[in-house]
Parts: C-alpha cells; sequence; structure tokens
C-alpha cells in the first residue's frame, strides 16, 4: 500500500462531502496539530518573551524617526531578536516538514483537477525534442472515440488530439518515427483522476492530459483551486488557535 493509498483510506468519510469541505477541514487539521505540536516542543515562555521584546524594539523603532543612528542600533537589537525567535521554531518546522509535504502531495492528486466523465470529451498532447517534424499516431482501446483524426502533424513540437470514452482505465499509445510511449487515462464518474503528465526519454518528452483545473472557493469574483483555498483557510484557524491555545 503506497502513502496515497494510506491517506485514501484515513481521509475516506472526508471524500464523501463537497470539496471545499473537505479542504476546509484538512486546513484545520493541519493547523491545530501545527500549533499543538509547537507549543509543546517550544519553550513558551521564552518564545512569549521574544515576541514581546521584538514588539517594544519595534514601537521604540517608530519613535526614534528623527535619529536614524540610534534606530538603526534598535533595529539590530530587533533582528537578532527576531533570528532567535525563528531558530527556536525550527524544531516543530522539521518535525511537521515530512507529513504535511505528504499530505500536500495527496491533496494535489485529490483535489487539483476535475476527473474526466464518461462520454465527455478532453484531450491530450505529447511534447517533442525542439524541431521535430512529421506525423505522430495515437492508438486507443475500442472504448475510447478519436474525435477527430488518428494521425498529427507536429507542430511547435507538439501534437494533440481530442478523445472520449465509456467508465475505465485504459492505456493510450502514442507512435512517432517507431518510438512508442504509454500514458494512463481514468474516465469515470468519480472525483478521481490519474497524475495528468508523464515525463519519457526519447524524442517524446512528454505526455500530458489536459484535464480542467477543478476551483473550490469564489471569493468575490476570484476564483480559487484548493491550494489558494487552503492558504487561507489556514490563515485564519492558525491566527485563531494561537490566540486560543496561547501559542507564541
Amino acid at each position: 500500500m503506497t502513502y496515497y493509498d494510506f491517506l485514501n483510506v484515513i481521509f475516506a468519510p472526508l471524500l464523501k462531502m463537497p470539496i471545499l469541505w473537505t479542504v476546509i477541514i484538512l486546513s484545520f487539521i493541519v493547523s491545530i496539530i501545527i500549533i499543538i505540536i509547537t507549543k509543546y516542543t517550544t519553550d513558551q515562555a521564552l518564545m512569549k518573551k521574544l515576541k514581546d521584546d521584538i514588539k517594544e524594539y519595534q514601537k521604540q523603532i517608530k519613535e526614534l524617526k528623527g535619529n536614524p543612528a540610534k534606530a538603526m542600533e534598535v533595529q539590530k537589537k530587533s533582528m537578532e531578536l527576531n533570528m532567535k525567535y525563528m531558530m527556536h521554531s525550527l524544531k516543530p518546522t522539521i518535525i511537521t516538514f515530512i507529513p504535511i509535504i505528504l499530505i500536500f502531495g495527496w491533496m494535489s492528486s485529490t483535489f487539483a483537477y476535475e476527473s474526466v466523465k464518461p462520454n465527455q470529451e478532453f484531450s491530450v498532447s505529447i511534447f517533442f525534442e525542439k524541431n521535430t517534424n512529421g506525423n505522430a499516431e495515437i492508438v486507443v482501446p475500442e472504448e475510447i472515440k478519436i474525435v477527430d483524426s488518428k494521425i498529427k502533424k507536429i507542430e511547435n513540437d507538439k501534437a494533440m488530439w481530442a478523445l472520449k470514452g465509456n467508465e475505465g482505465e485504459y492505456i493510450l499509445e502514442f507512435i512517432y518515427n517507431g518510438e512508442k510511449q504509454q500514458k494512463s487515462i481514468l474516465i469515470t464518474n468519480s472525483e478521481k483522476y490519474i497524475e495528468p503528465s508523464k515525463k519519457t526519454n526519447g524524442v517524446i518528452k512528454l505526455i500530458q492530459i489536459d484535464y480542467k483545473q477543478r476551483k473550490i472557493l469564489n471569493l468575490f469574483g476570484w476564483k480559487l483551486g484548493w491550494l489558494g483555498t487552503y492558504i487561507i483557510f489556514s490563515i485564519i484557524f492558525t491566527m485563531a488557535l494561537r490566540k486560543i491555545i496561547k501559542v507564541y
């Protein structure tokens, strides 16, 4: 079982919810884990004192606008305390780094794109070495229909096909001048998809399924995907939890 499958099992109840709520809940879970680890792996009394001293120095700097030399001296002290604060914050960052990276990778593989639905037209592109000319061919299973032409002329080192098909997971094969490369595609009514890009060795450098990026939050006309949504709610939750749990 891969870590991706493991997280699918762990977060299975969340995957039954609307994606927006899933991302919000995950941002809360990650935020509270980070806050709790920070609280119990750092000297909070020292962290509070450092933060208070930094604020005091910042206040002094504003009051010393008419005395640049003195302001610079206070600024230096403030920077030294900031560095000390950051060094003490490093331990919880190291502890949480790998788990958060794994969760981010899983979220990217789960929420970034819209899935390809049965009989929905989608496109697949292949990219070649520079100055590649000629024609490329696609070979598909009988459940997949090629909307335009099986053989495509390479233009600007790229060839693209429009396809649609029945529900299922399939292998697409691409042929150029004797070279053959393959890429999997998943067609499903669920919200799953296979990694959109595949790097290859040869004249064909990259195969890409042109999934539509999923937008899950409309913020005053600004449409955000999972990452932008996660960042906004993560900031909100982190600020609130720091005050509630009193973490400095």
